[in-house]
């Protein structure tokens, strides 16, 4: 899937001396919005093209979900598993379940901040416990080092709607 846009395309230096010694940093900003009954948003290419773009030869890649309902996490790309990651999230955290921050009205009176269009989303943020905000990936002869079969996600855990995804590229 393409990124919405891809903003804020920011902090890119290089060494001014030519010392190969003075690091590289590139920051970028994709969004996102997963589509239908897909939680699993690839974002793999957008993350190599970043580290093109900083021309980097070794180094790390940090990608980063700026959101605490929506992940980033490694792993395959097949549906058939895909699936079967969407069934162990529902029976880890089901989205009927019982969570205290799904009442709304009890949130508001100790959170005066609760969003008017606040949602039950108890189960998203459990979930998001577990899986993580970023990953690391090394950055070797100018490629990331991912597995044959890895692959870069985002995953929604609440709802679709616009994610916002950091990647810093750090390297000489």
């Amino acid at each position: 899937m393409k990124p919405v846009n891809s903003v804020d395309v920011a902090l890119t230096r290089k060494g001014t001396s030519g010392d190969p010694s003075t690091p590289t940093f590139l920051f970028e900003r994709f969004e996102y919005t997963a589509t239908g009954d897909n939680p699993f948003v690839d974002i793999t290419e957008d993350i190599r093209g970043s580290v093109a773009r900083a021309d980097v030869a070794t180094g790390l890649a940090m990608i980063y979900s700026e959101h605490t309902t929506a992940a980033i996490r490694i792993n395959e790309s097949e549906p058939l598993l895909h699936r079967d990651f969407a069934n162990f999230f529902e029976r880890l955290a089901p989205k009927t379940g019982s969570y205290l921050h799904n009442d709304i009205e009890s949130r508001r009176q100790v959170n005066p901040r609760v969003a008017p269009d606040e949602h039950p989303n108890g189960h998203s943020h459990c979930l998001h416990l577990i899986l993580s905000t970023h990953e690391h990936v090394p950055i070797y002869k100018n490629e990331l080092q991912l597995g044959e079969w890895q692959r870069i996600f985002l995953v929604e855990l609440d709802r679709p709607r616009l994610r916002r995804v950091s990647v810093l590229v750090i390297g000489l």
